[in-house]
């Protein structure tokens, strides 16, 4: 069964819920408006990560209430290449719109180092607020990034680190309606004060949600929740340099999402290369859904509805559209 909402409570603080609800602008983003919701909420979020719009379909249909857009699973599905910087901004929005396009549960874009200095940060906040999504993360590597659990990691210096999201604040305060996830990688280079220091840091300028990444245990993730105030997020990689454990365990550490950034995508090569395999072989796969399913995900049945509905003589809808 899916996990959906109901997964350990972890009720935030009154000031939690206060400053989620001062940071909103009036009217706005609809899709930020509902992060808030389920952030000031008391359900610990099950967030796996989408590549695609037909992957943040099949997220929000077995009923889980967001997503999160991955960059390495992006640059892996689009490109075929590394998650080192190489999708562009243009790319990367592009890529989202399709899968906003595709859902209307939350998404959060992945934004890297927000594509370059404090006036770019600001660009993409506010492009990746009118494209509709919910959330954006901004981290603190230097250019050209990579995946966080990867060697090679270097971090900008604090100045610039509270810059990008001080700006990222300062376009959201303005008028753009989007939650802002401040991430940092300094644990790898700077070790585990300076990450803390950094976090805090990004908390107190008004990020929404904070993200240490690739803390090495669990007395790591707890002296994390224990020092920073907001939502946390727990990056739960399989075979990655933090441990993987349960939503209840993290629940109860303090955490309240747990985002699984690549099990959809590594399920999905898993299944394609049995496939191929099976054909190589000269057998015809058997673990696949059928093709009345694949059709009724993409929508080919209510396209088909949709035509005979306007198919009448007089040109007019021959009857009331489904809702």
């Amino acid at each position: 069964m899916c996990p959906r909402v109901t997964v350990m409570p972890v009720a935030p603080t009154p000031t939690q819920a206060q400053t989620l609800a001062l940071s909103a602008p009036a009217g706005g983003n609809p899709a930020a408006t509902r992060l808030r919701h389920l952030l000031a909420g008391p359900d610990f979020l099950v967030m796996p990560c989408c590549f695609d719009g037909l992957s943040a379909r099949l997220i929000e249909l077995a009923g889980f209430p967001l997503t999160f857009m991955s960059g390495f699973a992006v640059a892996a599905a689009r490109l075929a290449r590394p998650d080192t910087g190489l999708l562009s901004y243009g790319e990367v929005l592009d890529q989202g719109r399709s899968i906003l396009e595709a859902v209307s549960i939350p998404v959060i874009g992945d934004a890297d180092t927000g594509y370059g200095n404090v006036a770019n940060v600001q660009r993409t906040l506010s492009g990746y607020a009118r494209a509709g999504f919910a959330g954006i993360m901004i981290e603190d590597q230097l250019a050209p990034k990579r995946c966080g659990h990867t060697l090679g990691k270097e971090v900008v210096g604090r100045d610039e680190a509270r810059a990008r999201i001080r700006a990222a604040v300062a376009a959201r305060d303005a008028g753009a309606d989007i939650l802002i996830m401040a991430r940092t990688d300094a644990r790898a280079t700077l070790g585990l004060d300076e990450a803390l220091w950094r976090l805090q840091a990004f908390a107190d300028l008004g990020a929404d949600i904070l993200f240490l990444e690739a803390p090495r245990d669990e007395a790591e993730m707890r002296a994390f929740c224990a020092a920073v105030p907001g939502p946390k997020m727990a990056n739960m990689l399989e075979e990655g340099l933090s441990p993987l454990l349960p939503p209840a365990h993290l629940a109860e550490i303090g955490y309240k999402i747990a985002a699984y950034p690549l099990t959809l995508l590594n399920s999905a090569v898993h299944a394609m290369q049995e496939a191929l395999a099976d054909l190589r072989d000269g057998r015809v796969p058997q673990r696949r859904i059928s093709f009345a399913t694949i059709r009724d995900l993409v929508g080919f049945n209510d396209y088909d509805q949709l035509l005979a509905r306007y198919a009448a003589p007089d040109g007019q809808p021959d009857a009331q559209p489904r809702r």
